[in-house]
């Protein structure tokens, strides 16, 4: 059985800050060393329309908790709407996404069990230049994330939302 993990604190502003694939920031806040490999925490810093592309995690289960502006969510065949202190769940092999849909900037708190999430953002910012789609669904592959379709910007743009909250 391994070591328990260290106790910790991350001070508001800290952590390692990162190009995300969509030009927003990403912070790591915790680390697979840091947890014991229980869980990775992200803070995204994510630009107005912005958004990943549909995906399914191999491994990890993933919680987004909104710290600031409002934000959609397609999880599975769902599309819910979450603003400040709302939260949503992705399960592992479930395709899920979210979009800003505010105006501004707005922030998620992202956990997601076990980790390791955190080395896909870290092997991506090493990467220069335009995102290149093959060298991003390569990178995914080798992190157990498969991209199974477009941001929700392009999917629906119109903005729809089934419920607010909550899945139908």
């Amino acid at each position: 059985m391994a070591a328990p993990a260290a106790p910790f604190a991350v001070a508001a502003g800290e952590g390692t800050a990162l190009r995300t694939p969509t030009a927003s920031t990403v912070t790591i806040k915790a680390a697979t060393g840091q947890t014991n490999g229980s869980m990775t925490v992200l803070e995204l810093a994510i630009l107005p329309g912005d958004g990943p592309g549909l995906h399914t995690h191999v491994r990890e289960d993933e919680l987004w908790w909104v710290l600031d502006g409002e934000f959609r969510f397609r999880l599975g065949d769902d599309v819910v709407s979450e603003s400040r202190g709302g939260m949503a769940f992705g399960a592992r092999g479930v395709p899920h996404t979210f979009q800003n849909v505010g105006e501004g900037e707005g922030r998620l708190l992202v956990v997601t069990t076990p980790s390791g999430l955190e080395r896909f953002f870290q092997q991506y910012a090493e990467h220069s230049g335009p995102v290149d789609p093959a060298m991003l669904h390569a990178l995914g592959e080798a992190h157990g994330v498969e991209f199974v379709g477009p941001p929700l910007s392009v999917s629906d743009p119109g903005g729809t939302v089934l419920s607010e909250g909550r899945p139908r």
